[in-house]
């Protein structure tokens, strides 16, 4: 429990540190920070998607091993740091940078930031998903199969195709 709550803090430091920064870089180039913004938003995506794709296949693997196995306690931590660490963190600064975004540089205006946005949507209601499935693994209450967990790992490589699709060629 102690090390939960290091890595909790350590988190929330990193957390802080980068707001910390963000504002200073706001105060030190002030012209220059929606650039800034912008750059913070796809750092954010990255990591955002990177867990969003890993997850799943973790839980593919995890499937197969034994409960109570050392090897599925290791995928339990495995999970979990996971999605503290990297994901949770990675969603809430993609979605604070993206609406600063839309708020400062779009006005919200146009079909393609509107369709974005449904699939932003889609995207963290995966998220919540998989959260949801990670705290089942935790209490070895799975009851889906690494079938399943194949194809939900699809999912969030679809949501990103089209949404990279929407930003960049602006369709409607």
């Amino acid at each position: 429990m102690a090390g939960e709550t290091m890595r909790t803090g350590r988190m929330v430091i990193a957390l802080a540190a980068t707001a910390v920064l963000t504002i200073l870089l706001f105060v030190a180039v002030p012209e220059d920070y929606m650039l800034w913004i912008k750059a913070l938003h796809i750092i954010s995506v990255i990591a955002w998607m990177a867990g969003m794709l890993y997850l799943p296949r973790l839980f593919v693997y995890h499937v197969d091993a034994e409960k109570g196995s050392v090897q599925s306690e290791t995928f339990k931590r495995m999970e979990s740091r996971l999605l503290r660490a990297i994901i949770n963190p990675a969603m809430i600064a993609t979605w604070v940078f993206g609406l600063w975004l839309a708020w400062k540089s779009f006005h919200f205006m146009g079909g393609w930031l509107h369709a974005k946005l449904l699939l932003v949507f889609l995207l963290s209601g995966l998220h919540g998903y998989l959260s949801a499935a990670q705290r089942k693994f935790a209490n070895d209450a799975n009851t889906k199969s690494a079938r399943h967990w194949r194809m939900v790992n699809e999912i969030p490589t679809v949501l990103m195709v089209l949404i990279v699709i929407l930003v960049v060629v602006k369709p409607f």
